[in-house]
Parts: structure tokens; C-alpha cells; sequence
């Protein structure tokens, strides 16, 4: 099926003729999971869920860069943003996330300088025009957003500031699927693969998890047919008993991907074993700095010391992120925890899966 024009991807008579096929083929329980947080959206704003046959259970992942941020992680944030001699500059979703003892946004209302910025460009607009004081970027993503804090630093150094710094807990997707698929509790029979990380790294990055697990995968679009047209995929391939690697989403993803952003996420960053919430260090699973640029690393720059930290009691954010249990499953969901005053990751994000639970659900 080839459609050319954006509007088709959201034709209700193409997506029905699609529900109509997986209802058809779709014989065996199965269970799908959506890497991605903006999937995650997507599915519920469509109401896909609900049209799908009984059969077949959507899953959340931990596709949500937010929600995947340690709570270590995030007190070292906190940390850095209790000095004196630094500004902190972070992307928006990141500054409700509570850590142990407080967040970003209760921070910055006690008189901490922190500040929402909409790219790493404008953080590096901040140490330019505040020499006295050294910037700290809050690198938190995935292969998405990776190349462009690569660039601020690779231009940070070109352009002589020398005030500019990055902490990094970008974390990469591959590996993470790898990890889950280790986990015996995790019972997953197919992956809807990232439309946005997949434009980067590209579709081959996947081949080795689905050779090794013998998962079925399809990349997927935004659009309503386009989730379709790869759970349809997916259901062909499970009930037909084959694996295989699949793109549902080649107008964007290529085989080898973005070469250009390959090769500056290279020059920068390494990988190293990184901790996720609710999985647990995974080997090779982020990115760190590289020493020829330690003088804009964070964590370099500074001696961060933080202990290691549970989740707040009673949330269940770590096994939601493993598809183990749903936002409903939470004792905390829509009575103590709610976007407005949300005590765990997942309700923070506009890509968590509680938030979109709190959101959509009871429509359904």
C-alpha cells in the first residue's frame, strides 16, 4: 500500500480496511510493545486500542527519555543545580520529574538558576552571555536529540566558550531492547520500533536483536495508518511463525540512516554501561563524553557524588517502562498521582505512559 500524501496516512477508509485485515488474520494472543513514547501518544489519541481485536494487547516500552532517566540520575541534576556558580539549562519535560528530595521546578522556585531552553543552541546563547558563571546542559535522549548536543559541544570548542558543559545520560535504544528481551518476567511477542530514533540510526542497527531473540519488528510511523500498517505486520508475522525485520516507515527511515548525525554522535560521545529506570544498568547502553572533550563535561568538570536511590514508595514507573503492569495497576494512578502533582516519572512526560493513561484511558 503506497501513500503519497500526508492526509492518506490519516484516511479513516484506509485504517479501517487495515482493522479490517488484522481482525481477519489475527487468531493467536499476543502481546505488542511500542518503543516510543510519541507511539504511545499517538495510539491513545487515535483510540487504536480500542479498535484493535482482543487478541492483540499494546504494550508501553520504555520509549519516554524522560521516563528512562535514573533517579540517580536526576538527583545529579539536582546536585549541580544547588551550585552557586552554575545556570542549568534543560529541556521543559525534565524540570517536573521528582527526584528524591525535590525537582528542577521546585528548585528554580527557591532561587536556583535554571533554565528552560527549546535547544542546546540556546544554552550555548546563556554561557555567551553569562562568562561568569558556567552552563550546565542536561543531555537527556535518545539517538534523536544525541547529534545536536554533540554539535553545541563540537561548537562550543570551535567558538571558544569555555563555560559551556553537558551532562550526558543520553541512552541508546538497541541495547535496551536487548536487555528486555533478557528479562525473564518480560513477555513481549513483537516490537513497534521508534519512527524518530530510527531516522538516525537506521533500520539495520535493529538486525542484531531480531537475529538473536528471534523477535518479530516493524519500524513504524505517527499516523494512524501508519501504526496500523505495522501491527498488521506484525500479526502476519507471528501467526504465520516467521521473524523478520520489517520498515512500515520508509519515507522517513532508510536501511543505514543519518550518516552525517552517525558520525558526530561518533566524534563525541562513546558508549558506556548506563542505568534506566526500571531495568537496571544495561551494558553499552549510553553515552558519555569523550576525554578529547572533557573540558564540556559535566561530570568532569564537577565532582558529582550521589547515593544510589529507590523509586518514590508505591510507584510502579520501573514496571510500567517493562511493560509488566499498566498505569491502572498503580495504587498511586489519578488519586495521588496526577499530571498536576505527579510523584513518578511516567505522569511527568508528555510521552509518559501514565500521562497518556491519565489522558485517554477512561475514553476508551
Amino acid at each position: 500500500m503506497t501513500l503519497k500524501y500526508a492526509e492518506e496516512f490519516r484516511d479513516p477508509v484506509i485504517s479501517q480496511k487495515l482493522i479490517d485485515k488484522i481482525k481477519k488474520i489475527s487468531r493467536k494472543e499476543i502481546r505488542l510493545m511500542e518503543v516510543c513514547g510519541t507511539h504511545t501518544m499517538a495510539i491513545f489519541r487515535s483510540g487504536i486500542r480500542s479498535l484493535l481485536p482482543n487478541t492483540i494487547q499494546l504494550i508501553s516500552g520504555p520509549g519516554c527519555p524522560v521516563c528512562v532517566t535514573a533517579q540517580k540520575e536526576i538527583d545529579a541534576f539536582l546536585s549541580l543545580a544547588g551550585r552557586d556558580e552554575v545556570i542549568v539549562t534543560t529541556f521543559g519535560d525534565l524540570m517536573r520529574v521528582p527526584g528524591t528530595r525535590s525537582s528542577l521546578q521546585k528548585e528554580r522556585a527557591s532561587g536556583r538558576d535554571i533554565r528552560m531552553v527549546y535547544s542546546t543552541f540556546d544554552a550555548l546563547d546563556v554561557a555567551q552571555k553569562n562568562p561568569g558563571k558556567t552552563v550546565v546542559f542536561l543531555g537527556v535522549g535518545f539517538e534523536t536529540t544525541a547529534p545536536t548536543i554533540a554539535a553545541s559541544i563540537q561548537s562550543a570548542k570551535q567558538m571558544n566558550i569555555d563555560n559551556y558543559t553537558v551532562f550526558s545520560a543520553h541512552k541508546l535504544v538497541p541495547p535496551a531492547l536487548a536487555a528486555l528481551m533478557e528479562m525473564k518476567s518480560v513477555n513481549i511477542d513483537g516490537f513497534l520500533l521508534p519512527g524518530h530514533v530510527s531516522v538516525i540510526i537506521g533500520m539495520n542497527a535493529y538486525q542484531p536483536v531480531v537475529d538473536k531473540y528471534r523477535i518479530p519488528a516493524v519500524i513504524a510511523g505517527f499516523e494512524p495508518t501508519d501504526i496500523l500498517q505495522a501491527v498488521c505486520m506484525l500479526v502476519e508475522q507471528v501467526e504465520a511463525g516467521r521473524v523478520r525485520l520489517a520498515n512500515a516507515y520508509k519515507r522517513a527511515v532508510s536501511a543505514g540512516g543519518n550518516n552525517k548525525a552517525q558520525k558526530i554522535m561518533g566524534d563525541v560521545f562513546e558508549t558506556v554501561d548506563m542505568p534506566w529506570r526500571g531495568i537496571g544498568t544495561i551494558p553499552e547502553s549510553g553515552l558519555k563524553i569523550k576525554k578529547e572533550y572533557a573540558a564540556f563535561d559535566a561530570e568532569e568538570v564537577f565532582e558529582i557524588t550521589v547515593m544510589e536511590t529507590e523509586e518514590p514508595k508505591g510507584c510502579v514507573c520501573g514496571e510500567i517502562l517493562t511493560g509488566l503492569k499498566t498505569p491502572p495497576d498503580c495504587s498511586l494512578f489519578r488519586k495521588v498521582c496526577t499530571p498536576m502533582d505527579p510523584v513518578g516519572a511516567c505522569m511527568v512526560s508528555s510521552e509518559g505512559t501514565c500521562a497518556a493513561y491519565y489522558r485517554y484511558h477512561h475514553d476508551e
